[in-house]
């Protein structure tokens, strides 16, 4: 999506602090972290939102996930948190799929 500012990231147009990346997933790390560490992870192909996903999507979903808990403990995390806003209602400013993680030190404010 030529408007998406995830898709532009993941094309170079936008710089980042890379994390990951793969033919599958993009990871970088939020330009306005609420954490030590905090990053967010988006699938390549561009999907709305998690509303947007159908069935047979388990699978990318899934390796998402797992992905979120592979790079956590790369960046020295041994706990954190996730999070998925999705739609307008739910918190999500941008409109292409992505999990947020973070932690490193006392997240109370964020529980």
């Amino acid at each position: 999506m030529s408007d998406c500012i995830f898709c532009k990231i993941m094309a170079g147009e936008i710089p980042c602090k890379k994390v990951y990346e793969d033919e599958e997933f993009f990871a970088f790390h939020d330009i306005n972290p609420i954490a030590r560490v905090h990053f967010m992870i988006i699938p390549k192909r561009h999907v709305a939102s998690l509303q947007e996903c159908a069935a047979g999507e388990e699978g990318m979903l899934g390796r998402l996930l797992l992905l979120a808990a592979k790079l956590a403990k790369e960046l020295g995390l041994s706990g954190f948190k996730t999070a998925i806003n999705t739609g307008k209602e739910g918190g999500q400013v941008v409109f292409h799929l992505h999990v947020h993680v973070y932690g490193g030190g006392k997240l109370a404010h964020l529980e």
